[in-house]
C-alpha cells in the first residue's frame, strides 16, 4: 500500500470548500474527499502544535506522554527510565515505527522535529527530510523535495509520506505575487459590525489590539500582515490572507497529485488529508492563533481516500486525530500496541459504520491551561490559567446553534454544564488509572508558572509598564 499523508499545519476544516466554505480556497483538497470520506467532528487530542503532533505519532494522549506545553517540562516526553530497553518503545511502537516493521519505507518531509527540538517526532521513519527553515518556508521551498522523493519511490510498492506544510500556520505568507482572488468576495457573515466592536474592546494574546502591536513589531516583515485593524472591514486583511494561504497551499498539493498521476499511482495511492490544528478567526475573540481548547482551534479535518473504501461519504462521529495510527493498523491488518489509545474508524471508511466516540476531551495547555469537552451538539470549557485573557473559570457553548461561540450558557444550562464536569472527570479518572506516572501534566505546567506563551506575554506587559 501506498500511503501520502497531507499535514497541513492551521488548517481549520470549515475555510475548505468540501466542508462548506463560501470561497473557492481548496479545488484539490475538495477533489480528493470527493472520492473518499470527509470527517466532520474530527479533533486533535492535545493543541497546539507541539502536542497534537505528539499525540498523533505516538498513538497516545498527552496526559500520558508528559507532552502538553511548548516549553518546560510538559514539553519532553516522558523517559521511560529503568524499564528502557536498548532501543526505546517509541521506536518501534510509534505510528511510523508499526508501519515500518511490516515493511513500509517511511519518510517525513517537515521541519517541524527542529521547529520545537522535538526529535522523538522523528522515531520510526526511514528517512527524515528538512527543508531547513524551522517552519518559515512556503510551500514553493516545500514542493521540490516532494516532488523528487515521488519521482525516486512512488512506482515502488509499500510507502508512507509524511507531508507538511506551513502556509496557513501565523503569520501567512503567501508571496506577494499571488495577489489576493478572494478581494471582491464577502467575509465570513458572523462577523458583524457588532461583533468586531466587541472584539476592538478584547484584551489578551491575539485579541485585536495586540494584532496591531503585531503588526508594528513583528509581521511587518511580511507585507500581508502589516496593516493594522482600524474598522471592520480591515477584518478582511486577516481573513483574506489566511484563505490565500490554504489556497497558494492547495495549488501546490495539485501539483503533487499531478506527479502521482504522471507516475501512474494516484489510483492506487491512498491520500489523508488533516491538520495538527486549526486556527481561531475571531472565536472567543482572537483571530489568528491557535490559543485555545475550543472549536477554532482543536477542530480539524480529516479526509481520507483508501482505495477500495467509500467515495464522497461523510462521517458525523466523534474522532480524535490518534485515532489515525489504530485505523491504519486495521486497514493493513497489524497488530496496535497496548500503549495506544486511540481506537480504531476503519469501517466508517470501508463500510460507513458509525465508530464515533460518545465523547472526546481536549487539552490545551501552551497559551491558555484548558481542557473542553465535547459531546452532542455541546462544548464546555474548563479554564484553569486564562493566558491572560480574561476567560471565565466554566464557559459552555450550543454549537449547533452557535457554531462561533458567543454565547456563555454555563449558568442557563446547569444540567449540560454538570453533565460536562462529570464527562471531565470520568475521562480524568479514566487516564490516572491507565499510567504508572501520578502526575498530571497540566498541573506540572501550572506549578512551573504557566503556560510557556503566556509567560512570553506577561514578560512583554510588564516590560511595556
Amino acid at each position: 500500500m501506498r500511503i501520502l499523508y497531507l499535514d497541513l499545519d492551521s488548517l481549520r476544516p470549515d475555510h475548505l470548500g468540501c466542508y462548506g466554505y463560501h470561497r473557492e480556497t481548496s479545488p484539490n483538497i475538495d477533489g480528493i474527499a470527493a472520492e473518499g470520506v470527509r470527517f466532520n467532528n474530527y479533533y486533535c487530542s492535545d493543541a497546539p502544535c507541539m502536542p497534537s503532533r505528539t499525540a498523533l505519532m505516538s498513538g497516545k494522549f498527552g496526559i500520558h506522554t508528559g507532552v502538553v506545553g511548548h516549553g518546560g517540562t510538559a514539553a519532553d516526553m516522558r523517559r521511560e527510565g529503568m524499564e528502557r530497553g536498548f532501543s526505546d518503545r517509541l521506536a518501534s511502537e510509534s505510528l511510523p515505527g508499526v508501519l515500518r516493521k511490516i515493511g513500509m519505507k517511511t519518510a517525513s518531509i517537515s521541519t517541524f522535529a527542529e521547529r520545537h527540538s522535538v526529535w522523538t517526532f522523528n522515531a520510526g521513519f526511514n528517512e527524515v527530510f528538512n527543508v531547513g527553515d524551522k517552519g518559515g518556508e512556503s510551500a514553493e521551498k516545500v514542493l521540490p523535495i516532494a516532488l523528487k522523493w515521488l519521482e525516486d519511490n512512488a512506482k515502488t510498492e509499500d510507502w508512507f509520506l509524511h507531508l507538511n506544510f506551513w502556509d496557513p500556520h501565523t503569520p501567512y505568507r503567501t508571496p506577494d505575487h499571488v495577489g489576493n482572488p478572494f478581494v471582491d468576495e464577502p467575509m465570513p457573515d458572523w462577523i458583524t459590525e457588532e461583533v468586531f466592536q466587541q472584539h476592538k474592546l478584547k484584551k489578551g494574546q491575539h485579541s485585536i489590539e495586540d494584532m496591531n502591536k503585531l503588526a508594528k513589531s513583528h509581521y511587518y516583515r511580511h507585507p500581508r500582515h502589516s496593516q493594522t485593524i482600524e474598522e471592520h472591514n480591515d477584518l478582511r486583511t486577516i481573513i483574506d490572507n489566511y484563505d490565500c494561504a490554504i489556497r497558494y497551499m492547495d495549488e501546490h498539493i495539485g501539483q503533487v497529485l499531478h506527479m502521482l498521476d504522471k507516475l501512474g499511482v494516484l489510483e492506487d495511492t491512498a491520500i489523508i488529508v488533516s491538520a495538527d490544528h486549526g486556527e481561531n478567526m475571531g472565536e472567543l475573540g482572537i483571530y489568528s492563533e491557535h490559543g485555545t481548547a475550543d472549536q477554532g482551534t482543536c477542530r480539524i479535518p480529516m479526509i481520507f481516500r483508501w482505495p477500495g473504501g467509500r467515495k464522497g461519504s461523510v462521517d458525523e462521529g466523534l474522532h480524535y486525530q490518534l485515532d489515525l495510527a489504530p485505523t491504519l493498523a486495521s486497514l493493513l491488518d497489524t497488530e496496535k500496541p497496548e500503549s495506544w489509545d486511540g481506537l480504531s474508524y476503519a469501517e466508517s471508511i470501508t463500510r460507513g459504520t458509525d465508530t464515533g466516540r460518545p465523547y472526546l476531551v481536549v487539552s490545551q495547555c501552551a497559551h491558555v491551561c484548558q481542557r473542553s469537552v465535547r459531546f452532542e451538539n455541546w462544548l464546555y470549557i474548563r479554564t484553569y490559567h486564562d493566558g491572560y485573557h480574561g476567560f471565565p473559570k466554566d464557559m459552555l457553548f450550543d454549537l449547533e446553534n452557535d457554531p462561533y461561540e458567543q454565547h456563555n450558557l454555563v449558568e442557563e444550562r446547569s444540567d449540560i454544564h454538570m453533565k460536562a464536569v462529570y464527562l471531565l472527570n470520568e475521562w480524568h479518572d479514566d487516564m490516572m488509572l491507565s499510567m504508572k506516572e501520578d502526575s498530571d501534566p497540566l498541573w506540572t505546567v501550572m506549578k512551573e508558572g504557566g503556560p510557556f506563551h503566556a509567560k512570553e506575554y506577561k514578560q512583554i506587559l510588564n516590560a511595556v509598564k
